[in-house]
């Protein structure tokens, strides 16, 4: 979908808006997959999954790399204005969240690795529930970033909420566990670790749907509630 982009600009710099922004779409659809294959890895107990997931990390890296060389090469040559400029910064910010939601999927990898007991495994369960969540509401925020759409990046941002009460329920839990089973210690804060990797996941999504809204509607939302930002931005 074209953005609306100012008419005041030339046409090749709307050509290299377009394509910066589709590159970051594919940024984003490389740490979805990231995410997937780490949630499956450990769901399934696939080491080999999760160490492709871990050797792909480079790929995410490496496309944040370009895509700030080409906002940066495009503050400097075309020195844009108004909404191309919110446009520029929402990307470097964007990219800047998914690659770090890369390195949460990474960690959330090394859980594969690891080797879990039968009752162990129910608290696998409950992350992966939780994960599901934490992949919908990337999903979800991608799809808002490629239409630039307000309306359905307020609703990635509410749904943080959600990711965060249930972070909290799977650590009271797995800190009950700990403390009846003390030999269990290491092996639950592997998946405590990976909880809160989910839960820092669901924050990036929010973070980008918070530059969706600063780019079409001018307004910077951070540190607003939900309910200003719905009477007075959307």
């Amino acid at each position: 979908m074209e953005l609306n982009l100012n008419k005041h600009i030339s046409g090749q710099f709307n050509v290299e808006l377009e394509q910066i922004r589709n590159d970051v779409l594919k940024m984003g659809g490389l740490v979805e997959q990231q995410l997937t294959n780490a949630l499956n890895a450990v769901t399934e107990a696939d080491q080999e999954l999760a160490r492709h997931v871990l050797e792909t990390d480079f790929q995410v890296n490496k496309m944040e790399v370009q895509i700030d060389e080409a906002c940066t090469r495009i503050i400097a040559k075309r020195q844009p204005a108004a909404s191309d400029l919110r446009l520029v910064l929402a990307i470097i910010k964007t990219i800047t969240d998914l690659e770090r939601i890369g390195d949460e999927a990474e960690r959330i990898a090394k859980v594969a690795l690891e080797s879990f007991n039968k009752e162990q495994q129910e608290f696998l369960v409950s992350m992966d529930n939780m994960g599901r969540k934490a992949l919908v509401m990337l999903h979800d925020v991608l799809d808002a970033f490629a239409r630039m759409d307000v309306e359905s990046a307020f609703k990635v941002h509410t749904a943080d909420k959600v990711l965060d009460k249930e972070y909290e329920a799977i650590t009271r839990q797995l800190m009950t566990y700990m403390m009846e089973d003390p030999r269990s210690i290491p092996k639950v804060m592997d998946v405590i670790w990976s909880v809160r990797s989910l839960e820092r996941i669901g924050d990036r999504c929010q973070n980008i749907s918070e530059y969706i809204i600063y780019f079409v509607k001018g307004k910077d939302v951070r540190h607003t509630s939900q309910s200003d930002i719905k009477d007075n931005v959307l």
